[in-house]
C-alpha cells in the first residue's frame, strides 16, 4: 500500500468512526433500557439533555425541553398500555413552559404509576414534569429547582414585578409596564399548573402554598432543592434509585473537546488492604 492510499484510508476511517461510536452507544443504551424495563415491568422513557455540537464547526449549543421532546414523550405515553407503569429518567436544565406542561399533563393522566428518576438534576421545567409523578426518586446528591417563569433576557418574572412596584407608575415606561403585566400573568399561569399537578396529593391550601413557594420567585431560578428540602415540602421523594439508571447516564457523556476537568480510574475502590505481591 502506497502513502496516498494509506492517507485516504485514514481519512475514510476517521469519517466513519463517530458514526460507529454513536451506533455502539445507542445499542448499549437500548440494551440497558430493555433490562430496566424487564426488571421493573414498566415502560422506560429517557429525557436527557446534554450539551451537544452542531454539525457546522462544532460550536456547542445547550439542549433544553422543547416541542420536539413533548411530541415524542406524549407519543411514548400513548403507546403505553394504561395498566403499564411509566418510569421517566429525567436530566434537564428546563426549557419551554409549554412543552413541559404538555409532558406533565400527559404523565398525570396515565392511569398506572408514574415514577420520575432524577440521577443528577431536573431544574425548572424538569421539576414541573417531576411534580406530575406519583414518586420522584432522587440520587443522594440530585437536585430539583424552582419553576418560576423567566421573561427572556429580562430574567425572573417575579423580579420584574417587584422592580416595577418600587417606582411610581408615572416614572415607569409603558414597555416595562406591559412586561410586568405579562410577568404577573406568567406567574399566575405556572402557579395554576402546579396546583393542578398537586391537587390529588395535597389539600387545596397546601397545593397553593407549594405553588407559591416554587413559582413566585422566593429563590433564584438556579436554587438547588436537595432531597431533604423536597421531603420537607411534602413532595413524594425517595432516594432508592436503581443502579441501572445511574449506569445509563454514563452513555450520555458530555462531548470533550479539551483536557477533561475530572479524571479517575473508572473502577470500584474498596476500603480493604491491597494484597502484597
Amino acid at each position: 500500500m502506497d502513502m496516498n492510499s494509506l492517507i485516504w484510508m485514514i481519512i475514510f476511517l476517521s469519517m466513519f468512526q463517530p458514526v460507529v461510536t454513536r451506533r455502539l452507544l445507542e445499542a448499549q443504551r437500548q440494551r440497558l433500557i430493555a433490562l430496566l424495563e424487564k426488571k421493573r415491568k414498566s415502560r422506560v422513557v429517557l429525557l436527557i439533555h446534554r450539551q451537544e455540537s452542531m454539525n457546522l464547526l462544532g460550536f456547542p449549543i445547550v439542549r433544553y425541553i422543547d416541542i420536539n421532546d413533548s411530541e415524542e414523550l406524549i407519543r411514548a405515553v400513548r403507546l403505553t398500555d394504561p395498566q403499564v407503569p411509566i418510569d421517566l429518567v429525567l436530566h434537564t436544565p428546563g426549557g419551554l413552559v409549554l412543552a413541559a406542561v404538555q409532558i406533565a399533563r400527559a404523565l398525570k393522566r396515565h392511569p398506572a404509576k408514574v415514577t420520575v428518576f432524577v440521577p443528577h438534576y431536573a431544574m425548572s421545567g424538569g421539576t414541573l414534569i417531576a411534580l406530575a409523578a406519583d414518586e420522584i426518586v432522587m440520587a443522594e446528591d440530585a437536585v430539583l429547582g424552582p419553576v418560576d417563569p423567566q421573561m427572556g433576557q429580562m430574567g425572573a418574572a417575579a423580579s420584574i414585578v417587584r422592580a416595577v412596584s418600587q417606582k411610581p407608575v408615572e416614572k415607569v415606561e409603558d414597555a416595562t409596564l406591559i412586561l410586568a403585566d405579562q410577568a404577573r400573568m406568567a406567574i399566575r399561569q405556572v402557579k395554576k399548573v402546579v396546583v393542578e399537578l398537586l391537587s390529588d396529593r395535597f389539600p387545596k391550601e397546601k397545593a397553593e402554598e407549594l405553588a407559591g413557594l416554587l413559582a413566585e420567585g422566593r429563590w433564584t431560578h438556579d436554587h438547588p432543592i436537595a432531597f431533604s428540602e423536597a421531603k420537607e415540602m411534602g413532595l413524594p421523594v425517595t432516594t432508592e434509585i436503581p443502579e441501572e439508571v445511574l449506569s445509563l447516564m454514563s452513555y450520555y457523556r458530555q462531548p470533550v473537546r479539551q483536557q477533561p476537568s475530572v479524571e479517575y480510574l473508572p473502577t470500584p475502590r474498596s476500603a480493604g488492604r491491597e494484597k502484597k505481591s
